[in-house]
């Protein structure tokens, strides 16, 4: 891979790892692991594709925690602190000691999770938040959530479009933007709405503008 290939794929990564930590950081243990499959999935064998492997591992931990599976919580936690053993302190920004420390903890007493919340996942060291991702993350997160919570994913798609279009042409404000990041927020009902009828005006406005180039072909 040249150059400008690894910074791509750098990019991706950072992007990925920020929509999954947001997104596990909203509490949405099951959902997180979405955001960082498919790039695992394409990895060599390495430091990285360990990295991805511990944190889906982590996050299916504190999943399964949540919801009292104490002997899936133990294997899990074990497997991911194995994944993240050799990796530092941090790869990526992510900070991985105290990842690794509270899955010792979670291995030795799952049931921990019921007198705390567990940690957040903190890159480049602040804990990651929805409202400060990247348009690149927000989207990853949005195709993940919306998956997950088997939502209309051809207009979450169609949303991105219109906003990824917006910030090329640099609006000041876009509603797809907003919206998007307010999906992703977990304001969901109200969004499926809002989107519904944005998506429908921009549509109409490019029919119109598209009419104006058409030729009548019987003329």
């Amino acid at each position: 891979m040249d150059k400008t290939g690894r910074e791509t794929a750098e990019m991706d990564l950072a992007a990925h790892l920020r929509a999954g930590a947001a997104i596990y950081n909203a509490g949405e243990y099951h959902a997180a692991h979405d955001a960082w499959e498919e790039l695992w999935l394409e990895m060599d064998d390495g430091p990285d594709r360990d990295l991805l492997q511990g944190l889906i591992q982590f996050t299916a931990a504190v999943y399964h925690a949540d919801q009292r599976n104490w002997a899936g919580t133990t294997g899990l936690a074990t497997s991911a602190h194995r994944y993240l053993a050799d990796l530092g302190a941090a790869r990526h920004g992510v900070a991985l000691e105290s990842i690794r420390d509270y899955l010792v903890v979670l291995g030795r007493d799952p049931e921990v999770i019921e007198r705390r919340r567990p940690i957040r996942i903190v890159l480049d060291g602040e804990p990651v938040i929805v409202d400060e991702l990247p348009f690149e993350s927000v989207a990853i997160a949005a195709r993940v959530l919306a998956a997950e919570y088997d939502y209309n994913e051809d207009q979450i798609e169609r949303a991105i479009e219109y906003a990824t279009a917006d910030l090329a042409a640099e609006k000041v404000t876009s509603p797809f933007v907003t919206l998007l990041i307010d999906f992703v927020r977990g304001e969901r009902g109200i969004v499926r709405q809002r989107l519904s009828e944005h998506i429908g005006r921009r549509n109409h406005k490019e029919s119109d503008v598209e009419g104006l180039f058409e030729t009548d072909s019987d003329n």
